[in-house]
């Protein structure tokens, strides 16, 4: 059976970040598929890995899917 990991994801102006006590140091990417599988690749095969978006890192990935500029999160 599969290990559940959950990992806490912020976001700041330059991409997504990932910090959590199974990682070795923090994780950063400019999506969250690329995220996942950086992740994926420093923990072990058969682990489920679960982002947990806080409120900027929701924000972000909403806007981004409404095909808009970024809510105001990206520096101008």
């Amino acid at each position: 059976m599969a290990d559940k990991v959950s990992i806490p994801v912020s976001f700041d102006g330059h991409g997504y970040v990932a910090r959590a006590p199974e990682l070795s140091s923090p994780v950063v990417a400019l999506s969250l598929s690329s995220l996942r599988k950086r992740i994926e690749a420093m923990l072990p095969e058969r682990s489920v890995v679960v982002l947990n978006l806080d409120r900027l890192a929701r924000k972000e990935r909403d806007a981004r899917r409404r095909g808009g500029q970024a809510a105001g999160v990206w520096p101008r």
